[in-house]
């Protein structure tokens, strides 16, 4: 992924951060959904301490004193409340943390005291005193039900907490001004950093990485001594995402900002956390999958690299999910809903693909079981050829002619699968055809000479080994030679095949025999008649090669005779 769309990808995150963030400013209306159906609703929206602290936040923000009042947990009314809630937005506005999307939106709270139920920590403050603790209360009122207000204690503190916040007000003109111009109500400043700052400090992150690979490169040349290494990445685009948001968390600590642009930082920080370490661990379980690759290729295992593949995917698709979580509770989003969601789409997404999820399981069991691998040589479904490559879907063939057939897995998973390349002998199987002019002593020294043959040769399985005559054919003597012979490969076999069988002939030229054709006699009353017949050789090879058939003409043969009435071979 190029460094164009990861700046795009962050600025997306960025927008989708700030609209959540700016949100904020927008003034609460009735709940549409609350919790419980019994609870009255608020036009304030003080039914959560989510919205009772953007409420207020609001309602003070646009200059609404007096509404931002009614959020305080006070016995004052009139000019003294509307000046302890100024004096209260000014020290939240100034220090509590922008974490806005970690207050409890639930009616009951999130329940930080067990021994009391009714009060909730929406942040705390650091000052000169110490940490304080910014804490709302649940109070019961007649007209709106149980709703949630700034509690007395945190009021108590507030004049000394403004009056240290005023002593350090000031600053520059030049921030003054970036703070309080606005451009579609959004401050100067915010437009600056996102559109100017922030690919600035990326590009130069980017810049870094080009010049200070190379000489790390050469140093880990110099170190393993390896020329095939490539330069590695001092500065990879994961590493300059997670230093980008120490930078905007350095600004907030640095740059006195109201609270909701601390916010709108804060999520944009937060976001680009997220998204450097999903990016980084999908990194790191890429080179992972590498140095497993490596490994397994040089172990020839083959189809175990599908497997590996699919794992990897998978593991990347768990990664992303697991950071979007992170994302839905960061901004307070329910993700039980989210899953129940994922969850039925899951069952119609499975309904839908029922086959594509069949291949791929077949695949999964065919590359587990190492039925198949990829060189084999198999006959399935009709198809007779080469596996070239298993995946997790289908399984490619090359035929014979040079095709290459796609059998899906769940097929070749069904069907009656037959694997050539997996035998450890090859089956000799031949029928040596002799003349009737064979003598029997002719035939009984060729079944010895074809016998010492097959156990001379190492090729030959010794046990395996037998030659046996088998009766009266046609126009021959039938003997039967079976034997199993050890090779390496179906053209290794042949070679050994045809050796053997020249020796076969030989055998049967030594012994003064000759290998009998297809004929026929016939005996004929009072005269000589002769018979052309046709042979028709015929040669089938194993694995699918071409049948190929040849009519030799026999020369003219003369036909014995015999008298009327004579039984035939005899007279």
């Amino acid at each position: 992924m190029t460094a164009r769309r990861v700046g795009l990808i962050v600025l997306f995150l960025g927008v989708l951060a700030a609209q959540s963030a700016w949100t904020q400013a927008i003034p609460p209306g009735p709940s549409s959904a609350p919790a419980k159906p019994e609870v009255p609703q608020d036009a304030l929206g003080r039914t959560t301490p989510r919205g009772t602290v953007r409420g207020f936040l609001s309602a003070a923000g646009k200059g609404e004193i007096d509404t931002a009042a009614r959020y305080l947990s006070t016995r004052l009314r009139g000019e003294p409340a509307t000046a302890l809630a100024h004096k209260l937005f000014v020290v939240l506005n100034s220090r509590l943390p922008g974490r806005l999307n970690e207050i409890s939106d639930r009616a009951e709270g999130s329940l930080p005291y067990p021994g009391e139920p009714g009060k909730d920590v929406i942040g705390t403050i650091s000052s000169d005193i110490g940490n304080v603790d910014v804490l709302v209360e649940r109070v019961e009122q007649k007209d709106a039900g149980p709703i949630w207000l700034f509690s007395r204690k945190t009021l108590d503190e507030v004049p000394e907490l403004y009056a240290e916040v005023s002593s350090e007000a000031g600053g520059n003109r030049f921030t003054k001004f970036l703070l309080e111009t606005r451009i579609a109500h959004i401050a100067l400043i915010h437009w600056l950093a996102l559109f100017v700052g922030l690919p600035l400090l990326f590009l130069l992150g980017a810049r870094l990485n080009r010049v200070l690979s190379p000489p790390l490169g050469r140093l880990l040349l110099r170190l393993n001594k390896n020329p095939a290494l490539r330069d590695p990445e001092f500065l990879s685009i994961p590493v300059r995402l997670l230093l980008l948001a120490a930078a905007i968390y350095w600004m907030l600590s640095a740059i006195a900002l109201p609270i909701l642009a601390r916010q709108f930082w804060s999520s944009i920080a937060a976001i680009t956390v997220i998204v450097g370490i999903v990016w980084l661990i999908i990194r790191l379980n890429g080179w992972f999958e590498t140095k497993i690759r490596v490994r397994l290729g040089r172990r020839h295992r083959t189809g175990a690299l599908s497997m590996l593949r699919f794992a990897r995917s998978a593991v990347d698709g768990l990664i992303i999910f697991v950071g979007l979580l992170v994302v839905f509770h960061y901004f307070g989003i329910n993700a039980t809903t989210a899953l129940a969601g994922l969850g039925v789409g899951g069952i119609a997404v499975a309904l839908a693909a029922q086959k594509t999820l069949e291949n791929v399981i077949a695949g999964v069991s065919l590359i587990s079981d190492k039925a198949i691998r990829v060189g084999d040589f198999l006959r399935v479904s009709g198809t007779l050829g080469t596996v070239t490559d298993i995946g997790l879907r289908s399984t490619r063939i090359r035929t014979l002619d040079r095709t290459v057939v796609n059998v899906p897995n769940g097929q070749i998973a069904n069907a009656s699968l037959e694997n050539l390349s997996l035998r450890d002998q090859f089956w000799f199987h031949h029928t040596v055809r002799l003349t009737y002019e064979t003598t029997v002593t002719q035939l009984r020294s060729i079944l010895a000479g074809l016998t010492n043959l097959l156990l001379r040769s190492s090729a030959v399985e010794e046990s395996s080994a037998r030659v046996r005559f088998l009766g009266f054919g046609e126009s021959s003597l039938d003997s039967e030679i079976f034997a199993y012979v050890y090779a390496r490969d179906w053209p290794d076999f042949l070679r050994l095949q045809e050796e053997l069988l020249l020796q076969v002939m030989d055998l049967v030229e030594a012994a003064g025999a000759r290998i009998a054709l297809p004929s026929r006699i016939t005996y004929l009353t009072g005269s000589v008649s002769t018979e052309i017949g046709t042979d028709v050789a015929a040669q089938t090879t194993d694995e699918g090669s071409e049948v190929r058939t040849k009519p030799r003409k026999l020369a003219p043969k003369p036909l014995a005779t015999r008298k009327a009435g004579a039984s035939e071979y005899g007279g």
